[in-house]
C-alpha cells in the first residue's frame, strides 16, 4: 500500500533511513541527526511526500516539496529511499512512478532532484526517465 506520509510517521521510516543510508552510502546519520532531517522536510510548506507499505512493514518512502516558480509549480524530490531488502524488486520503480503521478495531479510540472554522481544512481534515474540537465551545476562553498 502507497499511501501520503505524515510526520507521526518518522518512527516508522528512521531505521529505514539510517539503515540504507549507512550501509549502502557509508554515511553516519543517527537517530537524532536521521529524525531531524526527515522532519524538517515533512514540516516545511507544501511538503508531500509518500510511504510504502508491504505486509504492514515499511519498505520504503519519498519526500520532497512543491516549489513555485514564476509560471509554473515544480516538486523537488529529496529523499526516496528503498529498504536494502527490498531493493532491485521494481518497488522503487513504483513508489517513483506514483509520486509523480500523484505530484502532477496536484499542479507540478516537474520533478527535479539532486543525485549521486554514480553508475547506480544514474541507472535508476535514467531508468526513469530523467536526464542530467547540461543548462544547470549544483555549486557549493564549505565554510573553514
Amino acid at each position: 500500500m502507497i499511501r501520503e506520509i505524515h510526520i507521526d510517521d518518522i518512527p516508522d521510516v528512521l531505521p529505514l533511513y539510517i539503515s540504507y543510508y549507512n550501509e549502502v552510502e557509508d554515511c553516519c546519520w543517527n537517530d537524532n541527526t536521521a529524525g531531524r532531517r526527515i522532519h524538517q522536510v515533512l514540516s516545511m510548506e507544501d511538503s508531500y511526500g509518500l510511504i510504502y507499505e508491504k505486509d504492514d512493514q515499511v519498505v520504503g518512502f519519498a519526500m520532497g516539496f512543491f516549489k513555485q516558480y514564476d509560471d509554473i509549480i515544480g516538486y523537488t524530490l529529496e529523499e526516496i529511499v528503498i529498504s536494502k531488502k527490498y531493493q532491485n524488486q521494481g518497488l522503487g520503480s513504483v513508489l517513483l512512478n506514483e509520486l509523480e503521478q500523484r505530484v502532477k495531479e496536484r499542479g507540478a510540472s516537474c520533478v527535479e532532484l539532486h543525485a549521486v554522481n554514480d553508475e547506480m544512481h544514474e541507472h535508476y534515474y535514467g531508468k526513469a526517465g530523467y536526464y542530467t540537465a547540461n543548462n544547470l551545476v549544483m555549486k557549493s562553498k564549505w565554510f573553514e
